[in-house]
């Protein structure tokens, strides 16, 4: 289990651990906070095709699908 602290996703970089469409590294390139000070919107962007969507930042504390870094 990865260890995330929300304020410090913006520009984090991940390594998907099964790549699809030959896109393997991502960057956080935008978050999103409510009034309240929880975080409404993660979204990465692909490196190589610049493919951008929105994710459920809880899914990078999976291992299992996302390593921190590039590797």
């Amino acid at each position: 289990m990865n260890r995330i602290n929300p304020r410090k996703l913006l520009h984090s970089k991940w390594t998907a651990v099964q790549p699809r469409h030959k896109e393997k590294h991502f960057m956080v390139v935008e978050v999103r906070f409510s009034e309240d000070g929880a975080l409404e919107l993660c979204e990465i962007e692909a490196v190589r095709s610049h493919r951008a969507f929105a994710i459920d930042w809880h899914e990078l504390k999976d291992a299992s699908v996302w390593q921190l870094g590039w590797r």
